[in-house]
């Protein structure tokens, strides 16, 4: 017991900072978003390149009816083929390919910067929470002493003939009222440091001061004129991208994709062998149903996402004023 008492005694208080320094590092949604921004850099690489070729291997102008029926060797076209193929999409769909993986690997990091910021905020919140119950904690404490003192009083003046039963009793109700409180205080703290036990796996006893609320690390107004820079709104900037860049992915669609394959022949013995060099192009001819329909899609989902976007703006604007209001008020 000795032991663990020196060695609670050896941790010191913790500060707001080193609780969210360490909330930061162990912060397993830090992990994922990592996890998902290095997934999207890989994609980005991979993005734009030209599919795999294809190997192709076969028989060509085999014979199925006599004479030479299902023989190799009857005729002199017959010839065993293996090949290779390459599609080449359109320079506007591998463009549009790379485009969208840009934009997802800026969504990914504006997603990564978003949930540190959280993280930073829940944090911190945590901290204040334990913070302010442990103090209202210790202002009830001091009044225990005078509450008592209060019933003691009540009583010596009912011993002397110059108090009433109904002043002990209102005396003794209020010692009750304040031990409740106090009970209620206790669980307000543990469930507070269960909070930041949360986000940092153990909580020192102790926390140092806090620091000076009176003074935020940015101006009031601005943080209500650059509403786009704070970082939940950061998110919305790169969704938009991603879907400009989807819609762009849709146009380019309607553009012919390209193949090449080329062929060779081995045919009988003292026959010339074959090569064949083909050269194929797709047709998007019949786009009504088909890219007109995936384009159209894509732009309403663009749609989407700037009114989503304008909507959380109003929502961050008014997050921002309120809070501000409210810190003000707690200053006055």
């Amino acid at each position: 017991m000795a032991v663990a008492a020196a060695q609670t005694a050896d941790v010191p208080p913790l500060t707001l900072d080193a609780a969210v320094r360490q909330g930061m590092v162990r912060a397993p949604l830090l992990t994922a978003r990592n996890a998902a921004l290095n997934a999207m850099r890989d994609e980005a690489v991979r993005a734009g390149r030209l599919p795999d070729p294809s190997l192709t291997f076969g028989v060509s102008n085999f014979p199925v009816t006599a004479p030479g029926a299902f023989s190799l060797r009857s005729d002199s076209m017959t010839m065993r083929t293996v090949g290779v193929m390459q599609t080449i999409p359109s320079h506007a769909a591998r463009a549009a390919d790379r485009s969208l993986a840009a934009a997802q690997v800026d969504a990914a990091e504006a997603e990564h910067t978003a949930t540190a910021q959280s993280v930073r905020e829940q944090v911190a919140d945590a901290w204040i929470g334990v913070w302010a119950a442990t103090q209202q904690r210790a202002l009830l404490e001091a009044l225990r002493d005078e509450s008592a003192l209060a019933v003691q009083v009540a009583k010596a003046r009912l011993r002397g003939g110059t108090g009433s039963a109904a002043d002990v009793l209102a005396a003794q109700a209020q010692a009750l009222t304040l031990a409740n409180q106090i009970e209620a205080a206790d669980a307000d703290v543990q469930a507070a440091r269960a909070s930041l036990q949360r986000w940092l796996g153990g909580v020192p006893a102790t926390l140092a001061d806090a620091p000076d609320f009176d003074q935020l690390p940015v101006a009031p107004d601005q943080l209500e004129q650059h509403i786009d820079r704070q970082a939940p709104m950061q998110a919305w900037q790169s969704r938009e991208q991603v879907a400009d860049a989807a819609l762009a992915q849709a146009r380019a669609s309607k553009h012919p994709d390209w193949s090449v394959s080329l062929m060779y022949g081995k045919r009988a013995p003292f026959l010339s062998d074959m090569v064949t060099l083909q050269v194929g192009v797709s047709l998007p001819l019949f786009t009504r149903n088909r890219q007109d329909r995936d384009i159209s899609a894509k732009q309403e989902q663009r749609d989407a996402v700037e009114s989503a976007y304008e909507d959380a703006r109003r929502a961050q604007r008014e997050t921002v004023a309120r809070d501000v209001a409210a810190w003000q008020g707690w200053g006055r």
